[in-house]
Protein backbone atom coordinates (compact mmCIF):
# COMPACT_ATOMS: atom_id res chain seq x y z
CA UNK A 1 0.00 0.00 0.00
CA UNK A 2 2.42 2.63 -1.16
CA UNK A 3 -0.05 4.62 -3.29
CA UNK A 4 -0.50 8.05 -1.76
CA UNK A 5 -3.94 9.42 -2.53
CA UNK A 6 -4.09 13.05 -3.59
CA UNK A 7 -7.00 13.96 -1.32
CA UNK A 8 -7.83 17.59 -0.61
CA UNK A 9 -9.91 16.61 2.42
CA UNK A 10 -6.91 14.92 4.04
CA UNK A 11 -4.73 17.92 3.25
CA UNK A 12 -7.33 20.26 4.70
CA UNK A 13 -7.61 18.09 7.83
CA UNK A 14 -3.84 18.07 8.29
CA UNK A 15 -3.59 21.85 7.83
CA UNK A 16 -6.53 22.43 10.17
CA UNK A 17 -5.07 20.23 12.91
CA UNK A 18 -1.76 22.09 12.65
CA UNK A 19 -3.52 25.47 12.81
CA UNK A 20 -5.55 24.38 15.82
CA UNK A 21 -2.38 23.23 17.57
CA UNK A 22 -0.74 26.60 16.84
CA UNK A 23 -3.76 28.46 18.25
CA UNK A 24 -3.69 26.23 21.33
CA UNK A 25 0.02 26.99 21.82
CA UNK A 26 -0.62 30.74 21.60
CA UNK A 27 -3.54 30.47 24.03
CA UNK A 28 -1.44 28.35 26.39
CA UNK A 29 1.42 30.86 26.28
CA UNK A 30 -1.00 33.70 27.05
CA UNK A 31 -2.33 31.81 30.07
CA UNK A 32 1.16 30.96 31.29
CA UNK A 33 1.91 34.70 31.23
CA UNK A 34 -1.45 35.75 32.70
CA UNK A 35 -1.37 33.58 35.83
CA UNK A 36 1.74 35.13 37.40
CA UNK A 37 0.65 38.59 36.26
CA UNK A 38 -2.64 38.25 38.15
CA UNK A 39 -0.74 37.32 41.27
CA UNK A 40 2.02 39.94 40.90
CA UNK A 41 -0.31 42.83 40.07
CA UNK A 42 -3.15 41.81 42.40
CA UNK A 43 -2.82 45.01 44.48
CA UNK A 44 -2.93 47.24 41.38
CA UNK A 45 -5.96 45.37 40.06
CA UNK A 46 -7.72 45.70 43.42
CA UNK A 47 -6.96 49.44 43.53
CA UNK A 48 -8.41 49.97 40.05
CA UNK A 49 -11.52 47.92 40.89
CA UNK A 50 -12.03 49.90 44.09
CA UNK A 51 -11.64 53.14 42.13
CA UNK A 52 -14.12 52.08 39.45
CA UNK A 53 -16.72 50.26 41.55
CA UNK A 54 -16.14 51.28 45.17
CA UNK A 55 -17.15 48.92 47.94
CA UNK A 56 -19.85 47.19 45.83
CA UNK A 57 -17.26 44.72 44.61
CA UNK A 58 -14.84 42.91 46.86
CA UNK A 59 -11.19 42.28 46.15
CA UNK A 60 -10.18 40.74 42.86
CA UNK A 61 -10.19 36.92 43.20
CA UNK A 62 -6.66 36.51 41.84
CA UNK A 63 -6.13 33.01 43.24
CA UNK A 64 -9.47 31.83 41.89
CA UNK A 65 -8.63 33.35 38.52
CA UNK A 66 -5.16 31.76 38.58
CA UNK A 67 -6.68 28.37 39.43
CA UNK A 68 -9.22 28.78 36.62
CA UNK A 69 -6.51 29.65 34.13
CA UNK A 70 -4.34 26.75 35.30
CA UNK A 71 -7.22 24.32 34.71
CA UNK A 72 -7.91 25.87 31.31
CA UNK A 73 -4.20 25.45 30.54
CA UNK A 74 -4.59 21.74 31.32
CA UNK A 75 -7.58 21.63 28.98
CA UNK A 76 -5.51 23.32 26.27
CA UNK A 77 -2.73 20.75 26.78
CA UNK A 78 -5.24 17.92 26.37
CA UNK A 79 -6.55 19.56 23.21
CA UNK A 80 -3.03 19.89 21.83
CA UNK A 81 -2.36 16.17 22.33
CA UNK A 82 -5.82 15.28 20.92
CA UNK A 83 -5.21 17.16 17.68
CA UNK A 84 -1.68 15.78 17.43
CA UNK A 85 -3.09 12.24 17.55
CA UNK A 86 -5.76 13.19 15.01
CA UNK A 87 -3.08 14.58 12.68
CA UNK A 88 -1.10 11.34 13.01
CA UNK A 89 -4.20 9.34 12.06
CA UNK A 90 -4.81 11.61 9.06
CA UNK A 91 -1.18 11.07 8.01
CA UNK A 92 -1.54 7.28 8.07
CA UNK A 93 -4.73 7.53 6.02
CA UNK A 94 -2.85 9.72 3.52
CA UNK A 95 -0.09 7.12 3.36
CA UNK A 96 -2.70 4.48 2.51
CA UNK A 97 -2.43 2.57 5.79
CA UNK A 98 -5.38 3.63 8.00
CA UNK A 99 -5.56 0.31 9.84
CA UNK A 100 -2.12 0.67 11.36
CA UNK A 101 -2.20 -0.80 14.88
CA UNK A 102 -1.02 2.49 16.39
CA UNK A 103 -4.18 4.21 15.10
CA UNK A 104 -6.27 2.04 17.40
CA UNK A 105 -4.08 3.20 20.29
CA UNK A 106 -4.37 6.82 19.13
CA UNK A 107 -8.16 6.64 18.96
CA UNK A 108 -8.29 5.02 22.38
CA UNK A 109 -6.11 7.79 23.84
CA UNK A 110 -8.30 10.40 22.13
CA UNK A 111 -11.32 8.85 23.88
CA UNK A 112 -9.60 9.10 27.26
CA UNK A 113 -8.54 12.69 26.50
CA UNK A 114 -12.17 13.51 25.72
CA UNK A 115 -13.31 12.04 29.04
CA UNK A 116 -10.54 13.86 30.92
CA UNK A 117 -11.58 17.11 29.24
CA UNK A 118 -15.16 16.56 30.33
CA UNK A 119 -13.98 15.95 33.89
CA UNK A 120 -11.85 19.12 33.81
CA UNK A 121 -14.85 21.17 32.71
CA UNK A 122 -16.57 20.55 36.05
CA UNK A 123 -14.10 22.50 38.25
CA UNK A 124 -13.62 25.04 35.44
CA UNK A 125 -17.36 25.76 35.46
CA UNK A 126 -17.36 25.97 39.26
CA UNK A 127 -14.53 28.50 39.34
CA UNK A 128 -16.11 30.49 36.50
CA UNK A 129 -19.35 30.64 38.49
CA UNK A 130 -17.44 31.95 41.53
CA UNK A 131 -15.86 34.69 39.42
CA UNK A 132 -19.22 35.54 37.82
CA UNK A 133 -20.78 35.83 41.29
CA UNK A 134 -17.94 38.16 42.31
CA UNK A 135 -18.52 40.31 39.20
CA UNK A 136 -22.33 40.56 39.65
CA UNK A 137 -22.31 43.95 41.42
CA UNK A 138 -20.36 45.58 38.58
CA UNK A 139 -22.25 47.83 36.22
CA UNK A 140 -23.21 46.13 32.96
CA UNK A 141 -21.84 42.81 34.22
CA UNK A 142 -24.16 40.54 32.27
CA UNK A 143 -22.23 37.30 32.66
CA UNK A 144 -23.76 33.99 31.67
CA UNK A 145 -22.06 30.69 32.41
CA UNK A 146 -23.38 27.53 30.79
CA UNK A 147 -22.42 24.81 33.23
CA UNK A 148 -24.74 22.06 32.10
CA UNK A 149 -23.98 18.42 31.37
CA UNK A 150 -22.34 17.97 27.95
CA UNK A 151 -23.70 14.78 26.42
CA UNK A 152 -21.87 15.45 23.14
CA UNK A 153 -18.48 15.07 24.82
CA UNK A 154 -19.48 11.76 26.37
CA UNK A 155 -20.85 10.55 23.03
CA UNK A 156 -17.62 11.58 21.30
CA UNK A 157 -15.61 9.55 23.82
CA UNK A 158 -17.83 6.50 23.26
CA UNK A 159 -17.52 6.86 19.48
CA UNK A 160 -13.73 7.15 19.76
CA UNK A 161 -13.53 4.02 21.94
CA UNK A 162 -15.69 2.11 19.43
CA UNK A 163 -13.59 3.33 16.50
CA UNK A 164 -10.45 2.26 18.37
CA UNK A 165 -11.84 -1.27 18.57
CA UNK A 166 -12.84 -1.19 14.89
CA UNK A 167 -9.32 -0.10 13.92
CA UNK A 168 -7.76 -2.72 16.20
CA UNK A 169 -9.93 -5.41 14.63
CA UNK A 170 -9.18 -4.08 11.11
CA UNK A 171 -5.44 -4.17 11.80
CA UNK A 172 -5.69 -7.74 13.09
CA UNK A 173 -7.70 -8.81 10.03
CA UNK A 174 -5.14 -7.18 7.72
CA UNK A 175 -2.30 -8.94 9.52
CA UNK A 176 -4.16 -12.28 9.22
CA UNK A 177 -4.75 -11.67 5.53
CA UNK A 178 -1.08 -10.78 4.92
CA UNK A 179 -0.05 -13.88 6.85
CA UNK A 180 -2.11 -16.16 4.59
CA UNK A 181 -0.87 -14.68 1.30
Amino acid sequence: MTDKPNDLLLLAAKVLTILIQIVLCVAGAALVLAVPLFLIFQDMINAQIAKDFGDAVGGFPALTMAALFALILGLIGLGFVFFGKLRAIVSTVGEGDPFAPENANRLNLMGWITLASQALLIPIAGLALLIAKWAEPMENADITIDAGFDIEGILLAIILFILARVFKHGAAMRDDLEGTV
